[in-house]
């Protein structure tokens, strides 16, 4: 038998967050280990625990896998949340997609020297969520009628835009009134409830760690 789900990364959101999302949406309970040293990611290195050298590195059905895409569409097969078919899934893959191409561009304002805010607002504006608010203009989830794994990257997305700019859902509607759904799912509730496993946003000791453990001199340009 299978033992519980263990996540190695560090004490922060990072690309670990939609991993915890989707885990606590399928109801997979987990555990955590953190990085905090630079010993402990050459260990995970020296045992050959990490393919390209990266984290997250997530435990699973007696697996050690990264790449968080990879990882992510494991959970999202196993536990029904990649769709029916493979239409379905293509689309679920291209909004993922999308939402991660945003994501990035927030999780990375921490380590810029020049972090600028505007850009991210207007891409999110113009590119992102009028994708979004049209798939949801009737569907109340984004893909074949059922809660996806997009759904839950979606909802993820649309908090951490609302940390930075409150009133950025003013204009679509429909993607309020689904986030307004998704949180009221019993285990997305708890989740976003203090105490969970939800990771706060980054701060200045998260991005410390980072960068002592892997030798990386910030700001990045």
């Amino acid at each position: 038998m299978a033992g519980k789900v263990v996540l190695h990364y560090f004490n922060g959101r990072g690309k670990m967050e939609s991993i915890r999302w989707l885990l606590t949406v399928a109801e997979v309970e987990f555990d955590e280990i953190y990085l905090a040293t630079r010993e402990q990611y050459e260990k995970l290195l020296s045992d050959g625990a990490l393919m390209f050298q990266q984290v997250p590195m997530v435990e699973i059905d007696g697996m050690k896998l990264v790449q968080t895409k990879a990882i992510l569409n494991y959970i999202a097969e196993k536990y029904n949340l990649h769709g029916k078919d493979l239409k379905d899934r293509v689309m679920i893959n291209m909004y993922s997609e999308g939402i991660f191409d945003l994501m990035e561009m927030i999780m990375m304002l921490p380590f810029k020297a020049d972090a600028k805010l505007e850009p991210i607002k207007s891409k999110a504006k113009d590119r992102y969520l009028p994708v979004f608010e049209k798939a949801l203009s009737g569907p109340i989830y984004l893909v074949g009628g059922k809660l996806s794994c997009a759904d839950v990257q979606l909802l993820e997305c649309t908090l951490m835009l609302e940390e930075k700019f409150p009133e950025i859902l003013g204009e679509f509607p429909n993607v309020k009134a689904f986030q307004g759904r998704m949180t009221q799912i019993p285990a997305i509730s708890r989740f976003l409830q203090p105490g969970s496993k939800r990771k706060p946003q980054p701060d200045e000791t998260y991005v410390k760690t980072i960068m002592e453990v892997f030798k990386i001199n910030i700001p990045l340009s």
